[in-house]
């Protein structure tokens, strides 16, 4: 059963303790926190925020959600039915919830849409391969 969770939630899930201050100096002004600057060789000072941290943990969340699309298990249609209602939840709170129009939580809408459509479509052409005609 907890295959057919997808990960998507879990970047959902800390923006909104973001949101709520659970992350630090209360709300939204915790995603512009540096979590730590490095200094570049070229004299370049990079910092990661940590907005730009629930970023990439969505990237990575998304590269293990297109693996887990390749495989027909049997948790495979209700992990696209739940990923389909994550980025509803995504959408919904982006237009009715004012501390959700930010660019980084955009950027995690973007990267659910692309979950959604990237796992129906991977899916689809992994299931085509798996039909044989017997003759």
């Amino acid at each position: 059963m907890f295959t057919a969770i997808p990960l998507m939630v879990v970047p959902f899930i800390l923006y909104n303790l973001a949101m709520v201050g659970f992350m630090g100096s209360g709300g939204l002004p915790a995603l512009d926190n540096d979590l730590f600057v490095l200094s570049m060789i070229s004299g370049a000072i990079w910092s990661m925020s940590l907005g730009d941290l629930l970023i990439v943990v969505a990237l990575v969340v998304l590269f293990f959600e297109i693996l887990r699309a390749t495989h027909n298990a049997r948790g495979s249609l209700a992990n696209h039915m739940l990923s389909m209602l994550v980025l509803i939840a995504f959408l919904v709170e982006f237009l009715l919830v004012p501390d959700a129009a930010t660019q980084v939580f955009f950027i995690l809408l973007t990267i659910a849409l692309i979950d959604v459509v990237g796992g129906f479509a991977v899916s689809i052409r992994s299931a085509g391969r798996d039909v044989s005609i017997g003759l």
